[in-house]
């Protein structure tokens, strides 16, 4: 039993959800998701809520129905809400700023970085050692993020990096004589 997938989703007032088949489009305040589920699963809507079921008694449908229940939720919520990531910029002359519709990152390298923002995500840069990455899809919003820290990952001895907002970062000690 998937004590995730048992759980019902509430579509909360403005947020339609229409289900055609395997496919869903939930539509908000925020703009228009939408995702097509496995067969294995069983979607259906129910007095103001989604119900995801498995179609079958098989290991797969049941392995399915846990995650398929979350994309729907995931697709409701960035509809209704939208995700924030924050990401903080830690070293001596490290920084970053707007150009357009890209991110100027200066981190340390011999050139500046220029990160080209996707299309449905918006970038802010409220200090020039904070990024906030916002946007309605959860998968899209982690993975713009993942990218920019990807061009300098913190390191352990002096911290030294662009990390998450609540990352913990395991320091080490430097060399002894």
């Amino acid at each position: 039993m998937s004590r995730i997938g048992k759980i019902t989703i509430p579509v909360p007032s403005g947020v339609t959800v229409n289900l055609d088949g395997q496919a869903i489009v939930a539509k908000g305040p925020k703009g228009e998701l939408s995702a097509v589920l496995v067969d294995d699963v069983l979607v259906s809507m129910e007095e103001g809520s989604v119900r995801v079921k498995p179609r079958f008694e098989t290991k797969r449908s049941h392995s399915m129905w846990g995650m398929s229940r979350t994309i729907v939720a995931n697709l409701v919520q960035g509809v209704n809400e939208g995700y924030t990531k924050k990401l903080e910029i830690n070293g001596v002359g490290y920084r970053a700023a707007m150009q357009g519709s890209k991110l100027q990152l200066i981190i340390g390298l011999s050139h500046d970085v220029l990160y080209d923002v996707p299309e449905g995500i918006t970038i802010d840069v409220p200090k020039p050692t904070e990024i906030v990455v916002t946007g309605i899809d959860k998968q899209k919003v982690g993975q713009v993020a993942a990218e920019i820290r990807s061009y300098r990952k913190p390191e352990p001895f002096k911290g030294k990096g662009i990390k998450y907002e609540n990352e913990y970062i395991f320091r080490k000690e430097g060399k002894k004589k």
